[in-house]
């Protein structure tokens, strides 16, 4: 089983318009409601590649019962906590000459409501994978990924750690088997800058001897570079194509290199590779990658 977590999911209103036009009125060419959040991405992708998750998180009020029935179309099981106050926030994402985000809130958490999360990975263990993704909302503990961590530590479960500076320093401690920083959050950690997959190598390297296992960096046009934990270094170019939409490539990839790995049992050449074309394809369209265009990219590069 794999479970992802999305500690705020969000419904997220995507519009594109040829121009935004600050302090005038703007009329959208196309729109469209998706269900949002990391984690929830992960999930949705994992589905249209043929594998089973779970999605968990917290949700609130009508739009929470909105991304519940979203994801419920989609076929992706999920198991939220329901808040009883607030609502699951709306993003709004805009496709223009440049891509602008204005990002929600999202509903306040309480202790109760943590420790009825925490209570859901209780069910995972050997062989199951975890992953966490995103950042940590102003009401959760800053330390909310390390606590759920060490809720599964010693049994046998594979952490994948998708996030930021401290976020992803702090979960180094505890082993994940796979982190994945893009080139920029890499370069951020150590501040220096990181545009070529030779200079990722020796940085991914340290967060090894930090405790991370496999270290998986994406590097937009440049491709992607995995390190692993048995000292391997496998690189991929890019697919070609062009970017329409970057939201939801790097879960993609994740979701890509988790199936690779599954099906490919362990095979790690497998997993970049699946990964980094199910990232590119979602990065060339504006919904979540198929199947079907992963295995494209996938014949392209050979």
């Amino acid at each position: 089983m794999i479970c992802t977590v999305t500690l705020n999911p969000s419904i997220d209103y995507v519009v594109s318009l040829d121009n935004l036009a600050l302090g005038e009125v703007n009329r959208v060419r196309t729109e469209d409601m998706l269900p949002g959040g990391k984690g929830i991405n992960v999930s949705v992708v994992l589905k249209n590649l043929g594998q089973p998750s779970r999605a968990l998180g917290f949700v609130a009020g009508f739009t929470g019962a909105e991304v519940e029935r979203m994801l419920a179309d989609r076929g992706v099981d999920c198991d939220f906590v329901r808040l009883d106050r607030g609502r699951t926030r709306v993003n709004v994402k805009v496709h223009a000459r440049e891509e602008s985000e204005i990002n929600g809130i999202g509903p306040a958490v309480g202790q109760d409501d943590l420790s009825a999360l925490l209570q859901r990975l209780d069910g995972l263990g050997e062989g199951d994978f975890l992953v966490l993704a995103g950042s940590v909302p102003a009401t959760v503990p800053h330390d909310v990924y390390q606590r759920m961590l060490a809720r599964v530590a010693g049994r046998g479960v594979r952490t994948v750690v998708d996030a930021e500076l401290d976020l992803l320093l702090d979960a180094l401690p505890y082993g994940p088997f796979l982190i994945k920083p893009n080139n920029h959050e890499l370069g951020a950690i150590f501040g220096q800058e990181v545009r070529t997959q030779d200079e990722a190598v020796p940085l991914a390297r340290r967060l090894q001897e930090r405790g991370a296992r496999n270290v998986l960096v994406s590097m937009a046009g440049e491709g992607a570079v995995l390190v692993s934990e048995k000292g391997e270094v496998l690189r991929s170019a890019a697919p070609r194509g062009s970017v329409v939409n970057s939201v939801g490539a790097g879960d993609s990839m994740v979701a890509g290199f988790l199936c690779g790995y599954i099906e490919g049992e362990g095979n790690l050449a497998r997993a970049l590779r699946m990964g980094i074309c199910t990232g590119s394809a979602t990065a060339f369209k504006v919904d979540l990658a198929t199947r079907a265009e992963a295995e494209a990219l996938m014949a392209q590069l050979g």
